[in-house]
């Protein structure tokens, strides 16, 4: 909890944060704290109604799953999603040999380090075809 917090909810802590305010001051933070207050409960009562007309909802599709005789097993075999197939990873393309270690790239993506040093010395991509 941040220490404004943990100052605004503590009283004693509260009452030496607030000591130095004048009464107008405090007036007006009391003012702006319930201007917070009703937003919280009007912002409250429409997530609870939002709630309610969704449940309202579920019952009426309950009552009319029930009257053709389905149930939400009968549902669930039409709901799956099937599930998205992996992309098998790409051949090389190029190879070079650095220090008897073979280095390979597909040509996609950044090209690594080996490969453009020997491109800045004069060689070719075609060099290093597989």
């Amino acid at each position: 909890m941040s220490d404004f917090l943990e100052i605004l909810t503590h009283g004693r802590r509260f009452k030496a944060a607030v000591k130095e305010l004048s009464i107008e001051d405090l007036k007006e933070l009391a003012v702006k704290l319930d201007k917070v207050i009703s937003e919280r409960d009007s912002e409250a009562e429409a997530e609870a109604e939002a709630t309610a007309e969704r449940n309202a909802k579920i019952d009426e599709i309950r009552k009319q799953m029930e009257a053709v005789g389905l149930s939400i097993d009968d549902l669930g075999a039409s709901v799956v999603k099937p599930t998205p197939k992996k992309r098998a990873p790409r051949p090389a393309k190029y190879t070079i040999d650095v220090n008897g270690e073979a280095i390979t790239w597909t040509g996609q993506g950044r090209m690594p380090t080996v490969f453009k040093t020997e491109l800045d010395k004069g060689r070719s991509m075609d060099d290093f075809l597989i």
